[in-house]
């Protein structure tokens, strides 16, 4: 099995010509603004390097993304090590990334069609494959510039089964990066979160002052305790170490930091520290100052789901959205799923 590589190279811009459209069945183009017949973004995501043929040998899925930014900072929030696989599938619904760790936690990543400029989809079923999470990060850094928006093609598979990227933003000149992609590693548990009882057991804090708290609780070696109180409604993070720390969210004396709260039952787990750090340890600053909301809940079994809502709106436009309300273009976000299983009593 190949390990993952990759390379970035500027290079003249060459174009081929465009391959031909496939049945309308076996495929699915989202265009967003500025992306109309003719537009750079629009004329050059149909191109297709010479070699590739119709049919068969077209590409599983074609899209252009207007800005990577907000990509990356998603990505970034489930890469909690240096050396991190992930499992990509492809769907008409848009792109899953999928990682995990020791059978105890796992996070998902979801980019919906909505964010792409375009989404040309033509494969049968639902393509899987494997790559290296902090190479495909570093990748599609290759493509930011600050203060500048570059759209840039992603392309599966290549002539030898390779994740392609290149920047069509400018006439001139390509950046062109290619990703040598694996047969995926099975993924060791893939949970169907179901609710612990009639009533959600759940709450939304900002999520700036939940990494706060998970950070604070730290403890050489120590789990975290997460105690649910329905009356009065509150939450309560205890840390054990040389001594115990506890934080407590309580709904009615701060509803500005504890956005929303519902339980009807008194419910406590423990989650070693290490997992639930790594549910928070990397969401960017970008989107912690934004003050979204980062919403948890306790499922049965004690499985801990966290979810993060990241932007991924062109540069230049702001785009707010919390789990308590306030939208404003909702289809411009990423949404990020974190699972983690409760530590087993002795």
């Amino acid at each position: 099995m190949p390990e993952p590589l990759g390379m970035g190279q500027l290079k003249g811009t060459s174009f081929a010509p465009s391959r031909e459209k496939r049945g309308r069945e076996n495929r699915i183009r989202r265009r967003r603004r500025g992306a109309g017949p003719g537009s750079g973004a629009a004329g050059m995501s149909s191109s297709t390097t010479s070699g590739q043929g119709q049919g068969d040998d077209a590409p599983d899925l074609v899209c252009v993304a207007d800005c990577v930014h907000g990509m990356v900072d998603a990505l970034s929030c489930v890469r909690w090590n240096k050396h991190q696989g992930a499992v990509v599938e492809l769907s008409e619904h848009g792109i899953v990334v999928t990682v995990e760790e020791s059978g105890c936690l796992q996070a998902k990543v979801y980019l919906k069609t909505e964010l792409f400029a375009e989404y040309d989809y033509g494969a049968e079923g639902r393509p899987r494959f494997g790559l290296s999470l902090g190479l495909l990060v570093d990748c599609l850094n290759m493509f930011t510039v600050p203060g500048f928006a570059s759209p840039v093609e992603i392309r599966y598979p290549g002539p030898d089964m390779q994740l392609l990227l290149r920047s069509v933003g400018s006439p001139d000149a390509c950046i062109h990066a290619e990703i040598r992609t694996r047969i995926p590693d099975t993924v060791a548990w893939d949970y169907h979160f179901e609710h612990a009882g009639n009533t959600p057991v759940t709450f939304t804090v900002k999520s700036a002052i939940l990494k706060e708290s998970i950070d604070d609780l730290e403890w050489p070696g120590s789990s975290i305790q997460i105690h649910f109180h329905p009356d009065p409604p509150s939450v309560i993070f205890k840390g054990e170490g040389h001594g115990d720390l506890e934080i407590e969210f309580s709904y009615y004396a701060n509803t500005d930091l504890l956005i929303a709260f519902q339980c009807d039952q008194e419910l406590s787990y423990r989650y070693k520290y290490k997992f639930l750090r790594a549910t928070t340890s990397n969401v960017p600053s970008s989107a912690l100052k934004e003050n979204r909301g980062s919403k948890v809940t306790i499922g049965r079994g004690g499985m801990l789901k966290i979810q993060h809502l990241v932007s991924v709106a062109r540069l230049g436009t702001q785009s707010y959205h919390n789990f308590a309300g306030g939208a404003q273009q909702p289809s411009r976000i990423a949404f990020i799923e974190f699972f983690v299983k409760p530590e087993e009593d002795d």
